[in-house]
């Protein structure tokens, strides 16, 4: 049908990408590291900062970077750990419990101005994504980034005081797992309603079999290819509406 012809080319990957390059960029007066993938070409195009889970800045947050630059975007993995990666559930919990938020969002924000100066990013086109502790990083940002213009949350804490959702500017779009044990469909659904009353709705799925951390292969029991391979569709089009059309 026409409609699958259209879902399908909006799903169409550009053809090659140059990256991974280390890159750094300061933010008040620390130098932050990350990941920087282009597509081809002169540009300049949209770009999208991409945002790590409790891991760290490991091979599975570069690959998203990576497909997202392969469907056209300029894409920077912003590492908030200073290097540090694990793979150790116990580690990670520590390294995401030594980020303060202030400093997290601070990083990216910088993320943020940094393409902005890039000859190669279309500077009013950027948009953010993560997952897990990257979700809702990508949350804390789009309040406090005003120049946004479309993020997306995957399992993330969503914020749902008002007066912080009346910050957001961005388009947003949530994937959860409605059997996540940490953040709920009840907590899903209150920011979904919050956004609804202030006039800004998100467009937000829930996944019935699936718990947290569904996209991530390294999550042996509760990895979800089918519900994975969904929620990749529904971002890939959902930057393509916001960024590029």
């Amino acid at each position: 049908s026409s409609d699958l012809a259209l879902s399908l080319s909006c799903y169409a990957k550009s053809a090659s990408v140059t990256g991974p390059k280390n890159i750094s960029f300061q933010s008040s007066g620390e130098t932050v590291h990350g990941v920087l993938y282009q597509p081809q070409g002169a540009g300049p195009f949209p770009a999208i900062v991409i945002i790590h889970e409790w891991w760290g800045l490991d091979s599975w947050v570069k690959q998203q970077a990576r497909m997202f630059a392969e469907h056209g975007y300029v894409t920077l993995a912003v590492d908030l750990y200073r290097g540090q990666v694990t793979d150790d559930p116990e580690v990670a919990h520590e390294l995401m419990r030594g980020l303060p938020q202030t400093r997290g969002v601070g990083y990216l924000t910088s993320a943020v101005a940094y393409m902005k100066t890039l000859k190669i990013v279309e500077p009013n086109r950027i948009g953010a994504v993560g997952w897990c502790m990257g979700g809702t990083f990508a949350m804390q940002l789009a309040v406090a980034e005003p120049s946004l213009r479309a993020v997306a949350i995957n399992y993330g804490a969503p914020e749902t005081d008002p007066a912080q959702l009346k910050k957001i500017h961005a388009a947003i779009l949530g994937n959860y797992g409605a059997r996540d044990r940490g953040i709920t469909p009840g907590d899903v659904g209150a920011f979904a309603a919050e956004m609804q009353k202030i006039g800004h709705p998100v467009n937000v799925k829930e996944y019935p079999d699936a718990g947290h951390a569904f996209q991530n292969p390294s999550n042996k029991g509760g990895y979800r290819a089918a519900d994975t391979a969904d929620a990749d569709r529904r971002m890939v089009v959902f930057f393509r509406t916001h960024l590029k059309d």
